[in-house]
């Protein structure tokens, strides 16, 4: 049986039933559903001689040749569905929801699978993506110098039960000219959002939801607009520890990274640093003087985020200063704080 859903029922259904994008890689890499698996009826290169055909020949033609490209395929398509799950219900989608999802189903449901196949294709998910960006949420920013925390704070909070959103690590970038670590790959954009809406249609909307105060641009990904306006104009909490506490962090994390990765990094915000304070910076990490390396580039960022802050002076920003930094127990009293004042 194959029946064709609208996409708040697709998604509802995706949580206990397997989805099958049948789209190309290609297609499926720009982006895709959250934990869709990719089924391609056709590879990247099938697809182009079917779309050149479709457009000098004709539609027939087209779909003779996609079934001649297909070929004795089927068979392995069902193979490898059966291999993804024991459930005899699946959900299946295309670009737009047209032949390639209907053909996929017809075969699954003429081998008894149960199909359901999204309304509108992938289209109507995107549309749901960015629709969603809109939705009201209660945001709690977490702000501070490079090194407070905020990152490892959030993490806090959500094994403390909080909801909670790591864009950084949906960006796959820490959000700065040494984002990358050297070794993240960061998604689409198309994906980052399509990540991003997945959590969030995940929350209670009435509730909190933290996240770290960042700029609009995380390495290369933008923040949807709908929620960047939710997040400007949000009270700004801000987290202040004791600068050695931030020199181990930040040593912890940057401090073992690969010495040309560090210096190139180092290199693309020289014209911030000065050329003295850049080449004292590179000469310290040669000489793996990671400590002096830290301090030098914390000059320029605690310079660039005071700034900034500076341009946030219309939004409510309470300071939480700590003579010490415990992750669990800061988190705590954040919860306390919203706890006894309410949502602010």
């Amino acid at each position: 049986m194959v029946t064709t859903i609208a996409i708040e029922e697709f998604l509802n259904l995706s949580k206990s039933s397997p989805v099958f994008d049948v789209r190309t890689p290609l297609e499926f890499t720009q982006g895709h559903i959250p934990n869709a698996i990719n089924l391609p009826i056709f590879s990247n290169e099938d697809r182009v001689k079917i779309g050149t055909a479709y457009k000098q020949i004709g539609r027939e033609e087209a779909i003779l040749l996609g079934f001649e490209l297909v070929g004795s395929e089927w068979a392995n398509f069902i193979r490898e569905v059966k291999s993804k799950t024991s459930s005899k219900k699946i959900l299946i989608h295309c670009w737009r929801g047209g032949m390639r999802s209907n053909a996929m189903a017809w075969a699954m449901s003429f081998y008894g699978f149960e199909v359901f196949i999204l309304k509108g294709g992938y289209k109507a998910y995107r549309n749901f993506v960015l629709s969603s960006f809109a939705d009201s949420l209660q945001l709690k920013i977490i702000g501070g110098l490079t090194g407070s925390g905020k990152t490892i704070i959030i993490d806090s909070l959500k094994k403390q039960g909080e909801q909670t959103i790591d864009l950084e690590y949906l960006a796959q970038h820490q959000g700065s000219a040494f984002g990358s670590m050297d070794q993240l790959v960061q998604p689409t954009q198309e994906q980052f959002e399509n990540n991003l809406a997945f959590e969030i249609k995940q929350f209670d909307s009435s509730k909190n939801i933290w996240l770290e105060d960042e700029s609009i641009t995380i390495g290369k990904r933008v923040i949807p607009a709908g929620l960047w306006d939710q997040m400007r104009i949000a009270d700004l909490k801000i987290i202040e520890i004791p600068k050695s506490e931030r020199l181990k962090l930040l040593l912890a994390s940057y401090g073992i990274l690969p010495k040309a990765f560090l210096i190139e990094s180092t290199q693309k915000i020289s014209k911030r640093l000065g050329p003295k304070l850049t080449q004292e910076t590179i000469i310290a990490i040669e000489n793996n003087e990671m400590q002096t390396f830290i301090e030098n580039v914390l000059y320029y960022y605690d310079k660039t985020y005071s700034t900034g802050l500076l341009k946030k002076k219309d939004r409510a920003q309470i300071l939480y200063p700590f003579d010490y930094f415990d992750v669990d127990k800061i988190a705590q009293f954040l919860i306390q704080q919203m706890n006894t004042n309410g949502r602010n």
